[in-house]
């Protein structure tokens, strides 16, 4: 059976997942001219329509629509390519926030439901607030200073321990490279390196995991001062610098100054000023990219402003040349699961699931999983890393 749809509609569902008509045919297995008819009359059977709402993620209904939808973030964008603000999300984005705020809505019934207290400290600076304040606040609840790393710092563990120091006051912590467990939508990072979602009781914060770990780190500092300001959005994070907006400059500004002190950036750096790998050298001891360095360095005006651009735009050529540094599938599904989802959640999800008080149905939406077996094998590898 044919139906007759809005051809403006088909267009944009295509347009909307970044398909051209070669590509939209190629994943649908039919010809080229088959997209290009449709496109033009808006005729197509039942069983395409299913296809091309599945192949584009786009919800069904939309395709029937008299008008192409206008799709919004349900949360502040914050994301801006050399100044611009970037207008349309991609289906990859819409999914992975609208994801992350149906965990959040568990989550904060969860803690209610159990007598959880309100976080003081979301929403406790402005954007007015000194720098030195800022960092203050926020290192007297997250237990995450350089002089606490000890001689047990490395590079290699710096980014678990501070999730884990995030997650011990309350903050869920979410980082994956896919959109939930589909290992064919991975996350772009030049759409968004992480976001923000404030709350006072399930304070959330996701980090896109295909980015680089040392990467990472800055982004995970970043969203934290969002929570602290309870603004809730979407960053990208292209440059260290975000002189557009005001947020995202603070929230910079406090990150780099909690993750890198410029007291102890030089001396460290005074130590080994003549080696030629020094800024790397730096970088893995305060476990941070490179690029936060340099940023760090012209802070401390330890570059110049001309110096700095150079090798800001040399990084930028390298970090574009190396492989992706976070790859999906593979291992144990159950542990990649935990580390994505969060152990704080996880815990608090399957806890509540075998003791009866959320669903099983509800936890196998929540988690990505089909079945109660799932769900007992998730505890029991939780069980072993505790």
């Amino acid at each position: 059976m044919k139906l007759t749809l809005q051809r403006r509609c088909l267009q944009w569902a295509r347009q909307r997942a970044g398909l051209s008509i070669p590509e939209l045919a190629h994943k649908l297995k039919i010809k080229d001219a088959t997209v290009t008819a449709w496109e033009e009359s808006g005729e197509l059977t039942w069983s395409l329509v299913e296809k091309l709402a599945n192949v584009t993620h786009t919800p069904l209904g939309y395709l029937f629509l008299p008008t192409p939808p206008v799709e919004t973030l349900p949360i502040q964008d914050f994301r801006t390519v050399q100044t611009q603000d970037i207008a349309q999300p991609s289906p990859d984005l819409l999914d992975t926030v609208n994801e992350a705020l149906r965990r959040q809505d568990w989550y904060r019934d969860y803690i209610r439901n159990n007598g959880g207290e309100l976080l003081t400290f979301v929403g406790s600076l402005t954007i007015a607030s000194p720098l030195d304040v800022a960092v203050k606040r926020i290192r007297e609840v997250i237990a995450w200073r350089v002089d606490s790393r000890g001689e047990s710092f490395s590079w290699t563990n710096a980014l678990p321990r501070f999730i884990a120091a995030v997650e011990n006051v309350g903050i869920l912590v979410m980082r994956n490279g896919i959109v939930g467990n589909n290992t064919h939508r991975t996350l772009d990072i030049t759409e968004f390196r992480g976001f923000a979602l404030s709350d006072y009781y399930a304070p959330l914060i996701f980090i896109n995991g295909r980015d680089a770990k040392a990467a990472q780190m800055f982004t995970l500092a970043h969203e934290l001062v969002h929570i602290w300001l309870g603004e809730s959005g979407v960053s990208n994070l292209t440059l260290t610098y975000a002189p557009a907006i005001a947020v995202e400059r603070f929230c910079n500004t406090v990150a780099a100054e909690l993750l890198v002190p410029l007291t102890e950036l030089r001396t460290t750096w005074a130590k080994n000023a003549a080696d030629p790998d020094n800024i790397s050298e730096t970088a893995r001891y305060f476990g941070v990219s490179s690029l936060v360095i340099l940023r760090r360095l012209r802070d401390a005006e330890l570059l110049s402003e001309s110096d700095f651009r150079r090798r800001y735009n040399d990084e930028i050529v390298q970090f574009n040349q190396r492989a992706p540094a976070h790859k999906e599938g593979g291992g144990d599904f159950y542990r990649t699961l935990g580390a994505r989802l969060g152990k704080r959640f996880v815990s608090a999800l399957v806890e509540s699931t075998l003791e009866g008080g959320t669903p099983y149905r509800e936890a196998f939406q929540l988690l990505g999983v089909k079945n109660a077996e799932s769900v007992r094998k998730l505890a029991s590898t939780l069980g072993d890393a505790a």
